[in-house]
C-alpha cells in the first residue's frame, strides 16, 4: 500500500468535516462529498477535492469513509456511489447506525467486494477536528495496512474488536460507550433543572463535590455548556444524541434488556428537539424540564 492514499469521504457534518480535514493534514488525498454542497464548501480551502456526486468521490479511492446520519442514509449513499466503486477497495464505516444497519452494510459490501470495517468512534467536535478520536474497529486483517492510516490521521487510539465487520463488534461497543454519554448528559441536565426549580445556586453542587468520587469532567463539560451559553456549535447535536439514543434502547429490547435510563434519555432529547433545540448540542436537553425556555 502506498505511503499516501486517495480517501473518499462521504458525509461533511460535524463529525465527517473534521476528519477529512485531518485526513488531509495528515498527506493523504481526500475527495469529500455532502447531499448539502454548502457544508463541504469550507473544506477547498483546506485541500480536501470536492466531489459533486458520491460515485465521482470514489472512483479511484483507496479507502471509503462514510460518516453519515443512520444506517438508512449511508446504505442511499452507497448505493449511488455503486457504479464507481471498485472491488477490493476498504471501506471504513464510521456513522453511529446500530446493529441490524451494520449487518445489512456488511451484505452491501460482499455483494460489491468491498473490504469491510465497522469503525465507529468516540469523540465530539473537539477530538475530531485535534485528530484525537477513538476508533472503534472490526475488519480484515487483509485490509488493515490500508485503513490504519486513516485511523491514524483522525483519532489517537484505534481498539480493534474483531476480523469481522459484519459481527458489528465495534458497534456494539460504541453503543454501550454511548450508553453512558447520553445518561451523563441526561443527568447533567437534570440535575440544574432541579437546582433551578429549587432555587439552588449550582456552583453550590459544584462545590459539594469538587474533588470527590462524584466529581466528573464531563458532567462540568456539559453543565457550563448551559450555564454560559456554549449550546452552539453543538458538539453532538440533540437530534443526533435522540437518534442514538433509541439505537440503544432498540438493541436492548432485541437482546432481552430493558434500558429505562436510555428510553427517558430518547424521550427527553425528543422533547428538547421540539422545542426547537435541535440543531444545539445534546446538552440542551436541559430545557425538556420546563414547559418555558429557563435560563441561568
Amino acid at each position: 500500500m502506498a505511503d499516501k492514499l486517495t480517501v473518499s469521504v462521504l458525509g461533511t457534518g460535524i463529525m465527517g468535516a473534521a476528519m477529512a480535514r485531518s485526513i488531509a493534514r495528515a498527506g493523504h488525498t481526500v475527495r469529500a462529498w455532502n447531499r448539502s454542497r454548502a457544508k463541504a464548501d469550507p473544506l477547498a480551502a483546506d485541500g480536501v477535492h470536492l466531489a459533486g456526486t458520491p460515485a465521482e468521490a470514489v472512483g479511484d479511492a483507496d479507502v471509503v469513509l462514510t460518516m453519515l446520519y443512520d444506517g438508512r442514509s449511508v446504505l442511499e449513499v452507497m448505493r449511488e456511489a455503486a457504479p464507481a466503486l471498485r472491488p477490493g477497495v476498504a471501506w471504513v464505516q464510521s456513522t453511529t447506525a446500530g446493529i441490524e444497519a451494520t449487518g445489512e452494510l456488511a451484505a452491501f459490501a460482499r455483494d460489491h467486494g468491498l473490504l469491510f470495517f465497522d469503525a465507529p468512534v468516540l469523540g465530539t467536535r473537539g477530538p475530531a477536528e485535534a485528530g484525537e478520536l477513538t476508533v472503534l474497529a472490526a475488519g480484515p486483517a487483509e485490509g488493515r495496512p490500508a485503513v490504519t492510516p486513516v485511523f491514524d490521521a483522525v483519532g489517537s487510539r484505534t481498539v480493534w474488536t474483531g476480523e469481522d465487520g459484519a459481527s458489528a463488534a465495534a458497534s456494539r461497543l460504541k453503543l454501550v460507550a454511548n450508553s453512558w454519554v447520553l445518561a451523563v448528559t441526561a443527568a447533567a441536565g437534570e440535575v440544574l433543572a432541579l437546582a433551578r426549580a429549587l432555587e439552588v445556586d449550582p456552583h453550590e453542587f459544584f462545590g459539594l463535590i469538587a474533588g470527590g468520587p462524584l466529581d466528573m469532567g464531563y458532567l462540568r463539560a456539559k453543565a457550563d455548556a448551559v450555564l454560559n451559553g456554549g449550546l452552539t456549535p453543538p458538539s453532538f447535536a440533540v437530534t443526533t444524541a435522540e437518534k442514538d439514543a433509541r439505537l440503544i434502547v432498540r438493541a436492548g429490547e432485541e437482546h432481552g434488556c430493558r434500558l429505562d435510563v436510555a428510553a427517558a434519555t430518547a424521550e427527553r432529547l425528543r422533547r428538547a428537539a421540539a422545542q426547537g433545540h435541535g440543531d444545539e448540542d445534546m446538552a440542551a436537553a436541559y430545557f425538556a424540564s420546563f414547559d418555558d425556555e429557563p435560563r441561568f
